[in-house]
């Protein structure tokens, strides 16, 4: 199902205050979605995308004034209490959008009593995990994930109380050239003018201006030269008995990005270096290296590094390395 895309389509086309009746069809489809999406469930205890996905989906429905089963609901609940949203950056990605989704359902009044007062405390439990979450530097997860758990605060009216909202609104705002594509820019932009994606439900449509008009962007300028990365894989126990799996210089021109990288390492050796990536509104993540595959199901992911122990805080299509810096992709548990 495209759960998540349909979803941010329907954000987006709301946010345009475009008239009732083209959208009323999309509406209906992403409910098919989601249950489509549960679907999954019987096999897997998890919906057939993800939880970030099934989470925009009950969002977008929200922002549309449309009312979502209990019963899809408490699945969203129910993940929630038994810590299932995920893993780092991504956790707090998932958690701040079924958080959203929470409170948009209670606070447009589209559940009963007793389910708003459940909504409203797991929203909040989850503001206060965000803020547990916050690194020294005040990331939150990471500098992609902080803009949703900046959400969150605006939304749930914590960021007057929270010490983590203005330690990361400064944080976002040292970080703003990671924010390089629609999709990132379109997280970034609303808490930049004090806003969550809740307001959409509620814009003045009539007396917004039409202010979109087409930007001439200027291609990026090349960089001359060349650089060499080098390039390790790393699968410990219970995966694999050896730890280094792939340890080698790779040669790039001096502006490639990380997956620059690994298409040059492909391009050197195809019969021993292959990855697989999925396409995400976010960019391309990294699936597959050397023939392992990171599964929700077995709670695993491929973590981003650079040596010795520094994750990465943007994705593989934007992160850029150094001459001579040293990349971990390492298998790791959530």
């Amino acid at each position: 199902p495209h759960t998540g895309r349909l979803a941010l389509y329907l954000l987006g086309l709301r946010a345009t205050c475009p008239p009732p009746s083209p959208h009323r069809a999309l509406v209906t489809w992403l409910k098919y979605y989601l249950e489509e999406d549960w679907t999954g469930s019987r096999r897997h205890g998890h919906p057939l995308t993800s939880y970030y996905q099934y989470g925009l989906g009950v969002l977008a429905l929200c922002v549309h004034h449309k009312r979502v089963r209990e019963e899809v609901i408490r699945r969203l609940l129910t993940a929630q209490r038994h810590g299932r949203l995920g893993h780092g950056g991504n956790a707090v990605d998932t958690e701040a959008v079924v958080a959203l989704a929470f409170t948009c359902l209670e606070q447009r009044r589209l559940v009963g009593t007793e389910l708003a007062a459940e909504l409203r405390a797991a929203a909040h439990g989850a503001s206060r995990s965000m803020a547990e979450a916050q690194g020294p530097d005040g990331i939150i997860g990471n500098i992609y994930s902080t803009p949703w758990a900046l959400q969150v605060f605006l939304a749930t009216g914590t960021c007057q109380t929270e010490p983590a909202f203005g330690q990361a609104m400064a944080a976002l705002l040292e970080n703003l050239e990671a924010f390089g594509t629609p999709a990132t820019m379109s997280q970034v932009l609303p808490v930049l003018h004090g806003h969550s994606y809740l307001d959409i439900a509620s814009m003045p449509c009539q007396e917004e201006p039409d202010t979109l008009t087409p930007l001439d962007m200027e291609p990026l300028a090349e960089v001359p030269g060349n650089k060499t990365v080098q390039l390790v894989v790393e699968c410990p126990l219970p995966w694999c008995y050896d730890l280094r799996l792939y340890d080698r210089s790779v040669p790039v021109p001096a502006a490639a990005s990380l997956l620059d990288v690994l298409q040059a390492a492909a391009a050197l050796e195809p019969h021993e270096f292959k990855f697989h990536t999925q396409d995400t509104p976010q960019g391309p993540f990294l699936t597959q290296v050397l023939g392992l595959e990171a599964r929700q199901e077995k709670r695993n992911y491929w973590q981003l590094l650079t040596a010795p122990s520094t994750p990465l805080q943007m994705g593989i299509a934007d992160y850029r390395p150094q001459d001579g810096e040293t990349l971990i992709l390492r298998l790791s548990e959530w």
